[in-house]
């Protein structure tokens, strides 16, 4: 296994600055934001992609000597007012990952909120299978992060209909792979450990964050959270500052054949504001992981 991050939570920064930094600390590998401009969590500019943008990354991960595991872009493919646009784009970061080589592409299956879960999972079969087509195509795996995404769906209901192990079942025989993310099961209230064991070999990708239960709010906003939109009864973390045991879930995958990458996802609202504070944050889960995984 490999040890890296997604640098989207880096948005102002340069690929290339990034990368200098992640190899001088100890990190293997980049799990690249590829949004389209002007979001500037473009690092890999997917939507001018061409043969000198394809040098300058390739420069940047040779000089390195770093892994590009995969070309993020996490929106909604479901939905009707944006859909062709995001599933043009998903295209578009295929056509990059398999011209940098680069395994996999990372997104959302996403929901039309003002439809039935029934009818959203024939809707995303109708969309992803093309998909997921066009990248076995090209040589590059489509993963899905299990993130809940509730705020794609006006009562707060799931907005990614990839978030539990039964949905996960589904996804794979369209072809989709998980890029597992165990903070949001543990919002869940499923165990991170446990669930991932049936599934590991239908895993391309895991991205490593953590959620911490803030004391005393499930009892005041229950399960589903509030809605008054006040903030709800957990929030993510870096690993090592919340509930996942992550020599659990590391020697899981390892037990279950997981040889790819592990990726942190910094969204943790302590450890953010500046590039200093979010650096500070990688470094807290670098030291969490580093001595979990075997090179």
């Amino acid at each position: 296994m490999e040890l890296g991050f997604l640098t989207a939570c880096l948005p102002e920064s340069d690929l290339s600055d990034i990368a200098r930094w992640a190899a001088g600390h100890g990190f293997d590998a980049l799990e690249v934001a590829g949004w389209p401009a002007p979001d500037h969590r473009d690092h890999i500019k997917v939507d001018q992609f061409d043969r000198a943008e394809s040098i300058r990354v390739r420069k940047i991960f040779e000089e390195t000597g770093l892994t590009l595991s995969s070309i993020a872009y996490y929106e909604n493919n479901l939905d009707p007012t944006r859909r062709a646009e995001v599933n043009e784009h998903v295209r578009r970061c295929v056509d990059a990952a398999a011209e940098l080589g680069c395994p996999t592409v990372g997104t959302f299956v996403g929901r039309d909120p003002g439809l039935p879960v029934a009818d959203n999972l024939k809707l995303a079969e109708d969309v992803f299978v093309p998909l997921v087509e066009y990248a076995r195509g090209r040589g590059v795996t489509i993963v899905i992060e299990n993130c809940v995404m509730k705020s794609w769906h006006p009562d707060g209901y799931p907005g990614n209909l990839a978030y539990s192990p039964e949905l996960w079942e589904w996804m794979f025989t369209l072809g989709l792979k998980l890029n597992y993310d165990p903070s949001h099961l543990v919002a869940l209230g499923i165990d991170p450990v446990a669930a991932v064991v049936p599934y590991i070999s239908d895993i391309a990708h895991v991205q490593a964050k953590d959620t911490q239960i803030l004391p005393g709010k499930i009892d005041r906003y229950g399960f589903y959270g509030p809605v008054s939109g006040a903030k709800g009864w957990y929030r993510f973390r870096v690993p090592g500052l919340g509930q996942v045991d992550w020599t659990g879930l590391v020697d899981a995958l390892y037990e279950g054949g997981y040889d790819g990458v592990i990726s942190v996802e910094h969204e943790d609202p302590v450890w953010s504001g500046d590039d200093e504070r979010v650096y500070a944050g990688l470094g807290i889960a670098h030291r969490t992981l580093r001595d979990l995984i075997v090179g």
